[in-house]
């Protein structure tokens, strides 16, 4: 018995010993001598009579630490495991890459940060740094490891050792110092949900790519079997909802099915169907849109959604007709509502993406011409089959467009409930892209947290920063959060002619008394937009009218119309009545409150012009403004009320030229 005592002692010192110098762990026979405990619950976690792991049951039941990790190894090795995963090494040799060589300096770029990671005083890098903003997101997203996913890929092209090198104690490093596995739900920037899920799949990849190549150690290589169920666990029993739950299942599918030999691998994939399945029937409304209502994140779902469904082909687990004809639905909201220019809305806490090749790669996948069509705008595929204008009923979201090509006039429009996640008080906003450029926009995202966040994080939530009205100088407070039911027919109409929609929103934050505003949209296809405003209320406002337009944009007033002047690509607003504005072009404002700026993703901003318009009135009132787009710039554009009744405005708007249009809103 004493010798025994002293036998662990000394197992005890030796990890300690092993654990200041975790660089020279490397060998099987390190890592179990530095971390006897870790492996030996790894082995426990094995279902060690699955076929082929015979040799690592019998070295095991020998009391053989060493050899029943060498013998794992072995066993992974000769496996038919992740075929798809698998890659053929590339040839030796001394080419590198710019990105991946910055990345080997620990210089990683985060949304559009730069930061170098500082090691800490046991050589280890300081995993909850927060780059140089300070920002937590910056910790988090670099917990993701898409970094080394890159130096992967660029090993992978170039042959270059050192990538693989750094990959390999990059892994150890994380590994041994995100010891032990605190087995709880977390916020931490190593140990959150999404953290976890994006290292699963990303470590998959290199454990199987990898799998021929003798820079990542046997050490490495066993640190990572000991942890991936750790990252299991986490996620089959700490998983969020909506969009987090599509990423934190994904990845603990994604982990079931490359390494079936776990125990509770057969689980964790029975787990993951029936709740993928579920949460997509919680998440998705019946039209295909995710219910925050953020295309970003709409994109962000679809793509785990997609995830799923190829783990599940590859391990030949049949999901139900519903899985898979709401993922068509999904696609089918991506490729009708995208820009001519290829961009998607940008709306609530989102990017402006580029769908164009994700649509066209759709496109082929589910073998949908329409789509095609639309994202090569119109050199192939098929004309869609109904309007090119496009309406959500669950999302409220109408996409109004004149054609596919690649100078159409597209706009959209929400009159749908606020979301589940991610939002913005912008009921009713507009924006509008005509002749290839954007003209009337969303203000973005700008950050969730850091110095970005803590200057325009009020701004882009709020109201002020999105093209909609203020009220005594305030915005809008939540809205309903989901849809119970599809907006009414009566609130939309999408024609051969025109569209129309309208919605009303009356709950303004921090406004006294009773005030509500409706707006509706028409569409003249291929002409122009009208825009009729109507306040209904029991005392005296101030009405702000906020236009904001992209930076590229030349904007200038004209008397009381505002104008742009690009050289191609442009747009007039135009009020329309007796309504005496006060006009101003606010650009880059700071004080006394933030107005004036855009952001097209994350991290990134700059100044834009917003065009405010401000009146008085005493009691319910109408505002009516004319969009006019054209190619060229055009700013003699002009319009009046001809009639109007309880059920109808009647406009005309003309120009210099005697040419004219006559529009009739329904009331």
């Amino acid at each position: 018995m004493k010798f025994v005592v002293l036998s662990l002692s000394f197992l005890l010192f030796c990890g300690a010993v092993f654990a200041q110098n975790w660089q020279q762990i490397k060998t099987v026979d390190d890592v179990c001598k530095a971390y006897p405990e870790a492996m030996e619950k790894m082995l426990g976690q094995f279902n060690v009579e699955y076929p082929g792991m015979e040799n690592v049951k019998k070295a095991r039941d020998s009391g053989n630490l060493t050899k029943a990790c060498t013998q794992l190894l072995n066993y992974y090795r000769h496996c038919g495991n992740a075929g798809h995963l698998r890659n053929v090494l590339p040839d030796e040799s001394n080419r590198t890459d710019a990105e991946a060589d910055t990345i080997l300096k620990n210089v990683f770029v985060i949304q559009n940060v730069r930061g170098e990671v500082p090691f800490l005083e046991d050589g280890h890098r300081d995993w909850y740094y927060k780059g140089p903003n300070n920002d937590r997101e910056w910790a988090w997203l670099s917990n993701r490891h898409s970094q080394i996913s890159y130096v992967l890929s660029t090993y992978l092209k170039t042959g270059n050792p050192k990538y693989a090198a750094y990959i390999d104690l990059f892994l150890r490093d994380f590994i041994i110092k995100s010891m032990p596995y605190p087995e709880k739900k977390s916020s931490t920037s190593v140990w959150r949900g999404l953290e976890v899920s994006f290292r699963g799949k990303v470590w998959s990849q290199i454990f199987y790519g990898l799998m021929d190549s003798k820079y990542l150690l046997p050490a490495t290589r066993l640190l990572m079997l000991s942890s991936l169920p750790d990252h299991a666990h986490y996620n089959r029993n700490f998983h969020g909802e909506n969009n987090w739950l599509t990423m934190e299942i994904s990845a603990l599918a994604t982990v079931a099915t490359n390494f079936p030999e776990y125990k509770d691998a057969p689980e964790w994939l029975d787990y993951s169907v029936g709740t993928m399945v579920e949460s997509m029937k919680g998440q998705i409304y019946p039209d295909g849109v995710q219910t925050e209502l953020t295309l970003h994140y709409h994109i962000v779902a679809l793509a785990n959604f997609e995830l799923f469904k190829n783990i599940c082909e590859n391990a030949n687990r049949t999901l139900p007709d519903y899985y898979l004809e709401t993922l068509e639905k999904m696609q089918n909201y991506l490729a009708y509502t995208m820009r001519p220019n290829g961009t998607g809305i940008l709306n609530n806490d989102g990017d402006l993406d580029d769908n164009r090749q994700r649509i066209l790669d759709a496109a082929k996948s589910y073998v949908r011409p329409d789509w095609e069509f639309i994202a090569s705008n119109g050199k192939n595929g098929e004309t869609p089959a109904n309007r090119p204008s496009f309406f959500s009923p669950w999302a409220g979201h109408l996409i109004s467009r004149s054609g596919f090509d690649a100078d159409a006039h597209w706009s959209f429009f929400d009159i749908g409930p606020w979301g589940s996640g991610h939002q913005h008080n912008d009921k009713l906003h507009i924006s509008v892209a005509a002749y290839g450029r954007d003209l009337l926009v969303d203000a973005g995202r700008f950050a969730y947290t850091g110095e970005v966040a803590e200057k325009f994080r009020n701004y882009v939530r709020g109201s002020a920063g999105h093209n909609v009205l203020l009220i005594d100088g305030k915005g809008q407070g939540p809205g309903p959060r989901l849809a119970e039911q599809p907006v009414p027919e009566k609130h939309w109409r999408v024609t051969d002619a025109y569209d129309y929609a309208w919605s009303s929103f009356g709950e303004f934050a921090g406004v006294e008394g009773v005030c509500e505003h409706t707006r509706r949209l028409f569409y003249a296809r291929g002409d122009l937009w009208v825009v009729v405003d109507q306040i209904k209320t029991d005392r005296p406002r101030k009405i702000d009218a906020l236009w904001h337009w992209h930076p590229d944009c030349d904007v200038q007033i004209n008397g009381s119309k505002v104008v742009t002047k690009n050289e191609t690509g442009n747009l007039q607003i135009v009020p329309v009545g007796s309504q005496k504005w006060k006009l101003n072009l606010v650009k880059g404002q700071e004080e006394p409150e933030i107005q004036g700026w855009y952001s097209r993703e994350y991290n990134k901003y700059e100044p834009n012009v917003a065009s405010v318009y401000s009146t008085k009135i005493e009691g319910d009132d109408e505002f009516v403004w004319v969009l006019f787009p054209s190619k060229n710039v055009a700013d003699d554009v002009k319009a009046e009320i001809v009639s109007k009744t309880d059920d109808e405005i009647r406009l005309r708007v003309f120009n210099s030229k005697n040419d004219e249009w006559f529009v009739t809103i329904p009331l």
